[in-house]
């Protein structure tokens, strides 16, 4: 068992679950919470336009009590927007509001938000002084530690600067630049090579801030080293596709109990909740597209997640199709 983190002002960004798109929606979310009760959770990306037009917000906002905590992750480059925004979080119950600057996608780069606003530090200050002004939640920034040719340590500093001046609050660091041209969404989580010496000189000269790492962490090991010179460990992918894997991280990040958690405890723990989601005209799939990573590197483990995948897609699969999977899983001592 991984030594726990030792910390006498215990918070929750101390582990977080990156926003990622496509993944973490409320579903994944509290399946998550079944594995980590204590980390903070994000939303996917929502564009404060969208939420300003839309007339159901609740699709977009609605979430479990279970998730908190819980933060809404933001993208746009309109101050009075992203006011609005923040203030729409705060009165549905959000605990903190994300401000993505570390999205390269080209649709993200039509809107002019995302990571090109790193090049407008002016700019994202003037978006974060307005949120602040505009709610009691505190304002963060996720980004990267460049983009394009913009990638020294200085340009880093002066961007830091500029926003923390403006009120934000804590600062998520990608530890990768972003190249805008020439690499997709998906290549630029990888090919950019990972600079933690980059995020921790950041750290060295403002140690004031709060800074969290993200980028490359695979493991709990991982985190508890980041969290040696950083406030905070964001883990993306590595959650989402071998959530299991932190089954400890409560204990050794937050000093909870000593507890073993099995995939069909997970299960088991989300039936109310996936209850509540039929019984509301919801599709079974919406949450077992998330379940069947639960289960890996075990005998059988591709079988159960093929019938799992085949009869959760079936027209009004129904509640009895998780609780089957559970029953097998515990059956297999799983």
């Amino acid at each position: 068992m991984l030594k726990q983190y030792s910390s006498t002002n215990t918070k929750s960004y101390q582990f977080s679950i990156a926003p990622m798109l496509d993944c973490t929606d409320r579903h994944f979310r509290v399946l998550m919470r079944q594995i980590s009760k204590k980390a903070l959770l994000y939303t996917e990306m929502i564009v404060a336009q969208s939420l300003h037009y839309t007339q159901r917000r609740d699709r977009l906002l609605d979430f479990d009590f279970i998730e908190h905590p819980i933060a809404l992750q933001l993208g746009g480059d309109n101050p009075k927007l992203l006011a609005e925004a923040a203030c729409i979080a705060e009165d549905w119950g959000y605990d903190e509001v994300n401000l993505n600057i570390g999205c390269p996608s080209p649709r993200v780069q039509s809107g002019n938000f995302g990571a090109c606003l790193m090049a407008e530090p002016k700019k994202v200050a003037c978006c974060i002084e307005s949120m602040t002004k505009a709610t009691r939640l505190p304002i963060t920034v996720k980004h990267r530690i460049g983009i394009d040719n913009l990638d020294n340590l200085e340009l880093l500093i002066e961007f830091v600067d500029h926003l923390s001046i403006a009120g934000a609050k804590r600062f998520a660091v990608h530890a990768r630049k972003a190249w805008l041209k020439g690499l997709n969404p998906k290549q630029n989580r990888t090919i950019p090579p990972l600079q933690y010496e980059r995020v921790a000189e950041l750290k060295a000269k403002r140690p004031n801030l709060l800074i969290e790492l993200n980028g490359g962490l695979q493991t709990p090991s991982d985190c508890l080293q980041a969290l040696t010179i950083f406030d905070g460990a964001m883990v993306g992918r590595a959650a989402y596709e071998h959530p299991l894997r932190w089954q400890h991280i409560d204990e050794v990040i937050f000093g909870g109990s000593p507890k073993s958690i099995t995939a069909s405890d997970v299960i088991k723990g989300i039936l109310p909740y996936a209850e509540k989601h039929l019984n509301n005209g919801g599709n079974l799939w919406d949450i077992c597209k998330h379940v069947i990573q639960i289960v890996e590197g075990v005998h059988g483990a591709r079988k159960w997640r093929h019938e799992l995948s085949v009869s959760a897609q079936k027209k009004n699969a129904n509640l009895k199709v998780l609780e089957h999977s559970a029953k097998q899983l515990e059956d297999a001592g799983l």
